[in-house]
């Protein structure tokens, strides 16, 4: 079985939106996840303009997609598990 553990900063305000004919909400927001890079190699990336963290979207259901909404905000440090 897979699992994955991410942290990182959230890059805008999660959206929450609810499914017309079930009424489950849905929330989506994107995690930037630092790559861990030494300060050379960081130095690197960021003179040829690459980005030094990976960009995940996420997708949250039912009453956790409502939590997330309502307690997290643009740059807050969270973790996610899937």
């Amino acid at each position: 079985m897979n699992s994955v553990n991410l942290i990182g900063r959230l890059c805008a305000d999660p959206e929450l939106r609810y499914i017309p004919n079930s009424g489950t909400a849905v929330t989506n927001f994107t995690l930037a996840v630092y790559k861990g890079l030494s300060k050379e190699k960081k130095e690197e990336m960021e003179a040829k303009n690459q980005p030094t963290a990976d960009f995940i979207r996420v997708t949250v259901w039912g009453k956790m997609a409502e939590n997330c909404a309502n307690y997290l905000a643009k740059g807050l440090l969270t973790a996610v598990q899937g």
